[in-house]
């Protein structure tokens, strides 16, 4: 019995009902590693995990992000990009240019075969968000989508 009196719900529904199922940073973890896993299984085609990808993500995007950019837009150790930009480097996917505006710092910038293989992996990685929100509706994924970038980026 819970402590008010009621039964509680057995087995995969009793943890789905579960205080931590409630609690807005478990779910937001638990969506996080399904996501992940999710994505890692798809991008394998292509060579790529979910970290590799992001980083061939921003190149393609031609915004030419530093390595320290990436790390602190990533939210991971400058010593993990440099090992995600030498893979990427040594695959012939992007290349470190001097950066025009500080020629002490590298700016990451995508080859045509990095940027063919984006193509491909982005059209993987997007197949792949919509199967995972297959349940929800567009209005509500867009939503989603804002309310994460809020609390991604808070201001």
């Amino acid at each position: 019995m819970s402590p008010i009196g009621k039964t509680q719900p057995t087995g995969t529904a009793g943890l789905r009902d579960s205080v931590l199922g409630r609690d807005l940073s478990f779910l937001l973890a638990r969506a996080n590693a399904l996501t992940l896993a999710a994505a890692n299984a798809a991008l394998a085609q292509h060579g790529l995990k979910a970290r590799s990808y992001s980083v061939l993500a921003l190149a393609a995007d031609d915004v030419r992000p530093t390595q320290r950019e990436l790390a602190e837009f990533l939210r991971l150790d400058p010593s993990q990009v440099v090992a995600l930009v030498d893979e990427l480097e040594k695959r012939q996917l992007v290349e470190r240019r001097t950066d025009p505006a500080d020629r002490r710092a590298n700016v990451l910038v995508v080859t045509d075969t990095g940027r063919a293989l984006f193509a491909r992996a982005q059209e993987s990685a997007h197949a792949v968000e919509l199967g995972l929100l297959a349940a929800v509706t567009p209005q509500d994924h867009e939503r989603l989508a804002e309310l994460l970038r809020l609390l991604a980026f808070p201001t």
